[in-house]
């Protein structure tokens, strides 16, 4: 399977908008990169799913992620659209399958539905949605994610369980894609998240950029996909990694001050790898061979300037 690149658009949920005082010039600036990687050669464009900011909850702007994705269906033409990933715990499984029936439509098959457990406990309170422990949400998770699949693949299908049930539920249309949109599951716990992709998905988004973490998830999932006869090779391996890219003697710190706005400057040195293209490209390699093949950039400073869109473009073109 050849190495895709994704990048994530300025949504404000990183604090990635605070330079921007008016909402609507907010969203056309999340809009503009969405259409430069549309002109460009990216595979697709991500959202984030969260209502508050982090790494703390403040009052600046947080675009929600499925209104969102409906929107940049229409302004795009070629890019695929993700979530990485929607929360399970803010839609009921059914809704969110005929929501992502329904954008599938609009952006003529070019959605990337993600799905997650979630675990930003802050906003799940602050919005009145039930926070359990994790064993409660990964059970939940996991009866959502067949209802999400049987809701794509089946008519009229039946299902009760703990948490949710269905009872012959109409979606249609299903979607464009075939044999359904494009399911992609984030997160790399072993027991749960990893066998849901090998039993439902088409995609897991497991190491957070971390080489040893996606070559240890990756062999995970292939176990769980040999007990279960799934193809493992068949499983888009996807990865998400933080990048600011700088020339060769340039300060950091000055490089990023406009990227980084309020945001404290060693958390985001942490947070990010801040570098030349040759040594992000270094990164990346080392995480395609860690058994990643699909690389999601998320860019910090995009929404102030395109160009990063385009530099972070060169270096995936060096995999292509």
């Amino acid at each position: 399977m050849s190495t895709r690149f994704g990048i994530f658009v300025p949504q404000g949920w990183k604090m990635d908008l605070t330079g921007i005082a008016d909402p609507v010039e907010q969203w056309e600036a999340m809009t503009n990169v969405a259409k430069r990687a549309d002109e460009g050669s990216w595979d697709s464009i991500w959202l984030f799913d969260h209502f508050h900011t982090v790494p703390e909850p403040s009052d600046n702007t947080t675009f929600e992620c499925w209104t969102t994705t409906a929107a940049l269906a229409r302004d795009t033409r070629r890019v695929n659209i993700g979530q990485m990933v929607g929360c399970n715990g803010y839609r009921n499984p059914a809704l969110y399958a005929k929501i992502a029936s329904t954008v599938d439509v609009a952006s003529h098959g070019r959605l990337y539905a993600g799905l997650g457990a979630g675990w930003y406990e802050h906003e799940w309170k602050a919005y009145g949605y039930e926070w359990t422990e994790v064993p409660e949400r990964m059970a939940a998770f996991r009866e959502a994610t067949e209802i999400i699949y049987r809701m794509w693949t089946e008519d009229k299908p039946v299902y009760q369980g703990k948490h949710y049930s269905i009872d012959q539920p109409i979606n249609e249309p299903k979607g464009v894609r075939k044999p359904h949109p494009s399911f992609w599951i984030g997160g790399g716990g072993p027991k749960v998240t990893l066998k849901l992709v090998a039993q439902y998905a088409d995609a897991a988004n497991i190491g957070g950029g971390n080489p040893e973490l996606v070559r240890e998830k990756a062999a995970v999932l292939k176990a769980h996909c040999d007990r279960l006869g799934r193809d493992y090779d068949s499983i888009i391996k996807s990865t998400s990694m933080n990048v600011f890219p700088i020339d060769a003697g340039d300060d950091p710190r000055t490089a990023t001050a406009q990227a980084r706005g309020p945001q404290d400057w060693d958390k985001f040195g942490q947070d990010n790898l801040i570098g030349t293209e040759d040594e992000i490209a270094a990164k990346v390699e080392a995480v395609l061979e860690a058994g990643a093949d699909y690389v999601i950039f998320y860019v910090p400073g995009v929404a102030y300037d395109l160009d990063l869109v385009d530099r972070v473009e060169q270096v995936a073109k060096r995999f292509a």
